[in-house]
């Protein structure tokens, strides 16, 4: 059976180069690098030729890297570090209706230690308007956190335009680029943020590996746990070389290969969108039609259960998902779906699919040739009788968004 993997926004296949480059450092180069003898002195070169290549990658100054175990925890001591360290300032945190669980689960836990939440809506496209969060902060407002791409939809949030209000107002900005980097120019003087996030395993580096980016200046201090003085007393515990050289070697291939990947994915992406939507009726895509990350097109299914239809496409060979990796066991909807307008039944037949380096057109023949008797089948299972009781008008705005419209 062809296998066929579509959902490298779940995670990455680590490349050959960087799994060679990190195999050197598990069995041969095994020194712990706070140790002084020349075992520890020689991965400790290792980990700052690795921070170099994390640093160059996104324009910023090696000391303003911090290696991390993944996007998760980056975004927890990006967010607990500045509010803890400004609660004296303020205590106003301003975060949008469609972050990743990593953001939106850590500022909701801020806000029972008694800091003050203000969650911006986004568009029918996912997109935050700029002037809301001008509109949202105060004197008290100390932080605003606003992801680069969403992972669900693929959405590329306005950033620039963002920071320079929490310029003006002289508030941290901290955004999450786990989905972005490697597929779209990240440079954090160009996005003007004060905090940055990447995660390894989204471009082809191992699982347990991430970098927080913190500018200098940044009044921030770690606190999620306590050790030894790693990490320039940042981030405590010994540091998975591995994991980090593996990092570097990732950062420099990303950007080194970053025009004429996004140009192969974005190709695929937009044939994939054009087959999907001109062969499959009752099918809207979700996000942004054109401020979209390469590789990225995500779309509602209406009368279908998402889980079915993964479950019929993983049973052809094809992996997909439904949402967010990290909520995949949830019977619930998106809530990034929910928080575009998308109605709470059409949310729950929403499928994504994410292209990387290896996929093919062919693959974008076998998944067209594999869907569409799928969705027949499965609607030929569904209550609704959407040819009389749900008529799809495609000029009518409702219709674009919910499947009860009879307009």
């Amino acid at each position: 059976m062809r296998r066929v993997y579509m959902d490298h926004s779940a995670t990455t296949p680590v490349r050959a180069e960087v799994a060679e480059e990190m195999y050197k450092y598990i069995i041969d180069n095994f020194g712990n690098p706070t140790s002084l003898h020349s075992f520890g002195r020689q991965v400790r070169n290792a980990v700052e030729e690795a921070r170099e290549n994390v640093a160059a990658s996104i324009g910023a100054k090696t000391n303003e890297i911090v290696f991390t175990s993944g996007g998760t925890e980056s975004d927890n001591m990006a967010i607990h570090g500045v509010a803890h360290a400004n609660k004296n300032k303020g205590n106003h945190i301003i975060t949008s209706a469609v972050e990743h669980h990593a953001v939106i689960n850590t500022v909701k836990a801020l806000g029972k230690e008694g800091f003050t939440i203000t969650i911006i809506p986004v568009d029918k496209h996912g997109v935050v308007d700029p002037d809301d969060v001008a509109n949202a902060i105060t004197e008290k407002t100390i932080l605003v956190t606003i992801m680069h791409a969403n992972n669900e939809v693929g959405t590329i949030q306005p950033i620039q335009e963002i920071s320079k209000i929490t310029r003006e107002h002289g508030v941290i900005f901290h955004t999450d680029a786990v989905q972005s980097f490697g597929k779209i120019p990240v440079n954090v003087d160009d996005l003007g943020v004060d905090l940055l996030t990447i995660s390894g395993h989204k471009i082809y580096a191992p699982k347990g590996i991430g970098a927080l980016y913190i500018r200098k200046g940044t009044r921030w201090k770690q606190s999620l746990f306590h050790g030894g003085s790693q990490e320039r007393l940042r981030r405590a515990g010994t540091e998975n070389v591995a994991g980090i050289v593996a990092l570097g070697k990732a950062c420099r291939l990303a950007t080194d290969d970053l025009e004429s990947e996004a140009r192969h994915i974005s190709q695929l992406r937009d044939r994939l969108i054009e087959e999907v939507t001109s062969n499959i009726s009752y099918v809207n895509i979700t996000g942004h039609p054109t401020r979209r990350i390469p590789g990225h097109a995500s779309f509602c299914f209406q009368y279908i259960e998402g889980e079915s239809m993964l479950l019929s496409l993983d049973m052809k060979g094809i992996a997909a998902s439904s949402g967010s990796a990290c909520t995949s066991g949830s019977l619930e909807p998106s809530h990034v779906l929910l928080s575009m307008g998308i109605p709470h039944e059409v949310a729950h037949g929403s499928i994504r699919l994410t292209l990387g380096r290896d996929n093919t057109e062919e693959d974008i023949d076998y998944f067209m040739e594999v869907m569409q008797p799928i969705v027949e089948r499965l609607r030929a299972m569904s209550p609704l009788d959407q040819e009389t009781e749900f008529q799809m008008n495609s000029e009518c705005e409702a219709c674009k968004v919910s499947s009860s419209c009879r307009a």
